[in-house]
Parts: C-alpha cells; structure tokens; sequence
C-alpha cells in the first residue's frame, strides 16, 4: 500500500521528550523538535527559553496515516504530558512549554475537539491544551534532534523521559516499533 503522508505538530513540554515518544511509534518517519505558534522569525533556543517569542517547543510529526491515524497520535500525546496545566509540564516552566496542537487541516481541528471532548471527565481540572492553526515551523538547534537516543544516561532522560518511556510501552505497546529498551 502506498504510504499517506500528513504532518501533525505537538507542543507537550519539552520536545526532547515528545520527540522520543513520537519516534517511537509504527508508521511515524520522523519527529522534529523545534518551534511553532509565536511571532518571532527563526527564533533560537535561548529566544524561545526566554518566554518572549510566544513560541512553544514543539514536535513536528511525519507519519503514513495508512500505518497510524492522527487520532493515535492524539491518544499518545494527551496520554504522555499532562494537558491541565497552563504553561509547564513537571518543573519545565513558562509559556514555551504550554500543551498545543498546531492542526494541519479542518480534519485534524475536528478529531482534536473531538477527542478533547471524549477525555474531558478522564482529567482532575480542565483541559487547557491550545488549539490554533499550523502557520510555521522551525527546526530547533542540531544539539537538539534525537537528544534522548543520544543521551539515554543524562539525568534528565532518566529522570522525565523514561517514565514516558515506559508508560508509553505499557499502553500503547501495540504502536510501538519495537519494545522499548533503557
């Protein structure tokens, strides 16, 4: 069969973990960590840090909708950050961290008002996960991409992306390329 590409961009906190759970999955060929949803041209990892660009570190998905849909992707991403929280993930603080979905098409804006809809009652607050049209990508800083395959010992990666890690193996093994090993 031949492959459907479509790009689905996430922002969840800090990309080198959405990057290492998207690159996870069956049918994903790539996930890019970078920057989506400010007002500022090619920003950099330091502008982006300093909350002043209206950027979100994000992760731009690549994936064959024949092998996966946009709403496993969806399932994944709501099920590995925590979309009640206004601009932090865990002790990563500041608007560069908020939840958002950056849809690509009118398809993707309805499965994810849908699927917020359907999760509503599965979260302790309200979800806050910002929905806004995709406009701009940029790619974040070599040092960047494929940072938790590159530095699965670094106490960050232990510490925050393994447990992502093995939630995701727990339910979503079924998506996953491989079983996931630390």
């Amino acid at each position: 069969m031949k492959q459907q590409m479509e790009t689905a961009v996430f922002g969840g906190g800090c990309f080198w973990c959405t990057e290492a759970v998207f690159d996870a999955l069956k049918g994903v060929i790539s996930a890019t960590p970078g920057y989506s949803g400010g007002h500022v041209h090619n920003p950099t990892y330091e502008a982006v840090s300093s909350g002043i660009t209206g950027h979100a570190e994000a992760t731009k998905i690549e994936f064959d909708s024949n092998e996966i849909s946009f709403k496993d992707l969806l399932a994944v991403f709501f099920a590995t950050h925590d979309p009640t929280t206004v601009d932090r993930q865990g002790n990563d603080i500041g608007p560069q961290y908020r939840s958002a979905i950056f849809y690509t098409s009118e398809g993707q804006r309805k499965q994810s008002e849908e699927y917020i809809k359907k999760i509503l009652d599965s979260f302790s607050g309200p979800i806050v996960t910002e929905l806004k049209p995709f406009e701009v990508f940029y790619e974040a800083e070599d040092y960047h991409k494929q940072y938790y395959e590159l530095h699965k010992d670094a106490p960050y990666c232990r510490v925050v992306i393994d447990p992502k890690m093995e939630k995701l193996q727990k339910q979503f093994g079924e998506l996953l390329k491989k079983h996931i090993k630390k």
